[in-house]
Parts: C-alpha cells; structure tokens; sequence
C-alpha cells in the first residue's frame, strides 16, 4: 500500500465515480424517447435497439477493459482515469449531436472502448485502502455510484422536458469538468517500484483468463460477479420501458424511481456495508445480500401497481452490498501489482454481463409486452434475474468456507 493521497485526491475519486454515474443515469430517462424519434416505432420496438446500444458499449468494453487494467499496473492509475473521463466526455458530445440511430452507436463504441472510469478508480482505492478495510471502502465507491443514481435519473427526468438531446449535454459538461478538477488534484498512487511490465498476451480477455485461472477461487467470484452482473442488466436496459409499458409512467417518473434506487444503494453501500462487513464477515453478508436481491427482482416481475416497485426496492438495501463484497473478496487474494488486472478483470467480466444481459432482457420484456404476445408477462426479464441471482451462490461456496473455518 502506497502513501495516503491528499484528501484532494480521494475526495476526487469519490467525485469521478458519482459523476460517472449521474453521467450515465442522468441519460436513462430520455434514452426511449430519443431511440423512437430516430427510428420511429413504439417502446416496445424501441427497447430492441437499446439493448443492442449496450450489446455494442459492452463488447467494446469486455474486450480493451483488460489492456486499460494492465496499463494502470504499468503507468499508473492517474493516466488512465483522466483518459477514461476525456473520453467519455466527448463521447456524450456525441450522442447529443447524432443525427440516427449509427451516431449513437458509434458513440457506445468510443466509451467502451475507454472504459468507464471506476475501472481504474477501484484499483486506485485498493492501492491506498488496508486489506482488512477494503470491503467497506468498496462500499463508499459504491455509495457514490449510488448517489450518481439519485442525481442523475431526476436531473435526466427534468431536463428531458427541454428535449432528449439535453441531458447528453449536461453528462459531457460535467465529465469535462471533472477532468480539469482530477488534472490538478490527483496524485499517482501506484509506486513505481509496484509496477510491473505490460505484457499484451496479459492485456486481452483470453490472457486475463488464464492469469486469473491461476487462482481458481478468484476465477469462481469472477463467475459470480459476472452472473450477477447479466441479471442487474435487467434495471438498465428494461426499467424504463417496463414502469412505461405497465404503469404508464412518465420520463419524470421513470427519473424519480431511479433516483430512488440510488438512495437505497448509497444507504446499502455507504452506512449498511459498514455495519455488516465487520460484523457478519464479507462472504456471508454478501450472500444474504443475494437472497435479498434475488426476492426484489420476483417482485418487480410480480408487481400489479406502480407503488409496488418502490416497496420491493427496499430489498436492496441488502442486495446492494453485493458488488462490492464480492469485489473485495476477489482483491484479498491479489497482489499490489496486479490490482489494475484484477480490476480489468472485473470490468471486462462486467463487459460481458452486458453483451450478454441487455439483449436477453430487452428479447424477453419485448416478447412478452408485445401486442398479441402468447404469453402476456411484461416482468418475465425480471423472473430471468431473480433465477439468475440465486444462481451465483453455488461459486460463492469457497468463500463461505474459509470465512466458516477463520471463526
């Protein structure tokens, strides 16, 4: 571990992850109406091309996430966040000037191919956090992404009544701005002597996976983190058209349940993460936490009135540990000069998730929703995650072993 960074500094990664998240909540609410002003159609036809809008985000960032780890463990971390913020800064400009739907692809394609800041961010933390401290500081970071959620979705839904290109302006705005705060703020904290050479067959998915299959208790969180991740694509990528489609909800109020969500999770991760990690241990907390989510997610699928997603939201006070306790687990068990792999490991499994979970729960909601559907279950996306959830547990066996064998 590194000398601690200026409070400056920290403060600064707190800010890039909230900012990352408002970036990319702050455009959720209008991105249905803006995919139907291109194409033209109905939400339900909508709903195909915005998963197919993260199919493309996430392929880009599962196959270059692992070479933006690998250079944070050789040039260090402070390069490569301020690329990321540049990036996706640009990448906002982007998508709010695109003239079709081509534009707004090729604008998912430049950010994946960045990365998402909190990448490098995490390994950041790790360089500067105790082991036995990691899992709750995990859970600040996820606190921030958290309250991105809460700021973003409602700033979206407000500014989306200037129109759908608004909100895009507003997340480059704040990107850039951001950039310029870390330029002069953010010190580097990866030693040099905790570096070690960047090796291209290390930097690709297929070189991390046989790194990370070295440690086959790393390769099984991997697995769960990617598992949960398919079923978390479900908010993303459906929440918007299904509380549209059953509820008639509005932008605003598409805006208002997502920034909802976001207090729930920086509740979970910045105060209850804090009080279970010490207590129950990371592994068992983590997986109550799946449970939990697992029952939120059956009961979207369920839900017959709108103000039940809001209750079944409170499930997540739980199940919003989860990420990080896994996370945290996976980084007990590697070493300080390869946390920024560790860390492209877990982006690019996160990549993945997101090929894989946007057009599977963008089919299933626009199968089931559409007008003479043989089975009409506009919820059948959220039944796929909660069956999803439950089935991280089995990899996160070893984990609950060795926490049982340390009382």
């Amino acid at each position: 571990m590194s000398a601690s960074p200026s409070p400056h500094a920290l403060v600064f990664i707190f800010i890039t992850v909230l900012l990352d998240a408002i970036g990319f909540g702050i455009i959720m609410p209008v991105m249905p109406t803006l995919i139907v002003e291109l194409v033209g159609g109905d939400l339900s036809g909508a709903s195909i091309y915005g998963g197919w809008l993260m199919f493309v985000f996430a392929a880009m960032q599962f196959l270059f996430a692992p070479t933006l780890g690998n250079l944070s463990d050789r040039l260090g971390r402070r390069p490569v966040i301020l690329f990321a913020l540049a990036t996706l800064g640009l990448d906002y400009f982007v998508m709010a000037l695109a003239p079709s739907i081509a534009w707004l692809f090729a604008g998912r394609a430049i950010a994946g191919i960045a990365g998402a800041s909190f990448t490098p961010a995490y390994a950041y933390v790790a360089d500067v956090t105790p082991a036995e401290n990691r899992g709750r500081a995990f859970g600040l970071i996820g606190a921030a992404f958290g309250a991105g959620f809460i700021l973003g979705p409602a700033i979206g839904g407000l500014l989306g009544q200037f129109g759908p290109r608004a909100p895009f302006y507003a997340a480059a705005a704040i990107t850039l701005a951001n950039l310029a705060y870390g330029w002069w703020v953010l010190p580097e904290s990866l030693p040099a002597g905790s570096r070690r050479r960047f090796e291209w067959r290390r930097a690709n998915p297929a070189g991390t996976l046989v790194q990370m299959r070295k440690r086959p208790e790393v390769l099984a969180l991997l697995c769960a983190i990617f598992i949960w991740n398919v079923a978390g694509q479900v908010y993303p990528s459906t929440w918007a058209f299904y509380t549209m489609h059953k509820f008639g909800w509005s932008e605003a109020a598409v805006g208002a349940s997502l920034a909802a969500a976001g207090v729930i999770i920086v509740l979970s991760q910045g105060l209850i993460s804090r009080l279970l990690f010490p207590r129950l241990g990371e592994a068992r907390t983590t997986a109550i936490g799946l449970l939990a989510g697992a029952a939120g997610f059956l009961g979207y699928a369920l839900a017959s009135e709108g103000w039940m997603m809001y209750a079944w939201l409170l499930t997540w006070l739980l199940g919003g540990i989860v990420y990080p306790g896994m996370n945290a687990l996976a980084s007990h068990r590697i070493g300080a000069d390869a946390q920024g792999e560790l860390q492209g490991a877990v982006a690019s499994s996160f990549g993945l998730s997101s090929i894989v979970g946007p057009p599977l729960m963008t089919q299933l909601f626009g199968q089931f929703s559409a007008p003479g559907a043989a089975v009409a279950f506009p919820g059948a996306a959220f039944a796929c995650a909660a069956v999803l959830a439950l089935a991280t547990l089995p990899f996160m066996r070893g984990a609950l072993r060795e926490e049982r064998a340390k009382c």
